[in-house]
This record gives structure tokens, C-alpha cells and sequence, in this order.
């Protein structure tokens, strides 16, 4: 048996390698927008994420089945929030406009955190998909003595 047979593990692989590189952008928007919630004129950021079908190049059942289930998931936009600014007055800020008011972004610490907290659940089980994918190749490797 070739090695061939044993392709479904790198697709396994390129799958999750997709969900770390979306989850670390998650976790990195999150982060930018916990550090400037105080930044004047800041727009709170969102990732967009959407998931693109794998290609699949054989015309099989399994890979037909393949074709609506597997899917590669990838930021697709990252957006500023459209919602207007909190104002906040300070009439000594050097940004604040004529009535005294600054305008700092919309972000909302508890949702930040539970958006990084989604994101590193995501990329901890996305990286336990690699190694057990690695783990399978491993003892199918084994098993079919081509160690």
C-alpha cells in the first residue's frame, strides 16, 4: 500500500492548520481592541470568518461525502464597528470637538474576553487535530510497515 492512501490525513491537517491561522487573527483583533478601548477615535474591529469548501479531486462516495463536510475555514474580512463612538466628555482632551466631548470606541471588555477566550479554545483544539492527525499517520505508517 502507498503512502497515497494515506492523504486524508494531510487534508486533516491542512483543515486545522487553516482554523490555528483564523483563530490566532481572532485572538490578535481582540487583543488590538483591548488595547486601544481608551484610544481616541479607535473603531472596534470584528473578524468575519467564513468557511471555503476543500477540493476534492477524486470521484468517489468518500470524497463526494468529503466535498459537504470538510471545509477550510479563513478570515474572510476584518470590519470596523459602524456603531457611533461613546462619547465621553473632557473638555481639556486635546481631541475633544467643540462641545468638549472625545470619542473612544464601542468596546465592551467582558465581550473581548470572551471572544479571545473562543479564540484560544479554537486554536488549542485545532492544534490537538494536528497531533492526533499526526499521531494516526503515525500508526497507520506502523501498521502498514512503512515506518
Amino acid at each position: 500500500m502507498s503512502i497515497n492512501r494515506l492523504k486524508g490525513a494531510f487534508d486533516i491537517t491542512t483543515i486545522a492548520a487553516a482554523g490555528l491561522s483564523a483563530s490566532r487573527m481572532r485572538a490578535d483583533v481582540s487583543a488590538a481592541n483591548l488595547a486601544n478601548k481608551e484610544s481616541v477615535n479607535y473603531k472596534r474591529r470584528d473578524v468575519f470568518q467564513t468557511t471555503l469548501p476543500m477540493p476534492v479531486t477524486e470521484g468517489s462516495f468518500s470524497s463526494a461525502l468529503d466535498r459537504h463536510t470538510l471545509s477550510k475555514p479563513s478570515v474572510y474580512a476584518i470590519l470596523e464597528d459602524q456603531a457611533a463612538p461613546n462619547m465621553q466628555y473632557q473638555p481639556n482632551h486635546p481631541e475633544a470637538n467643540a462641545e468638549g466631548y472625545v470619542a473612544l470606541p464601542n468596546v465592551n471588555i467582558v465581550e473581548e474576553m470572551t471572544n479571545m477566550m473562543s479564540a484560544l479554545r479554537s486554536y488549542q483544539a485545532n492544534l490537538a487535530t494536528i497531533e492526533n492527525g499526526r499521531q494516526m499517520s503515525r500508526d497507520a505508517r506502523t501498521l502498514l510497515g512503512q515506518s
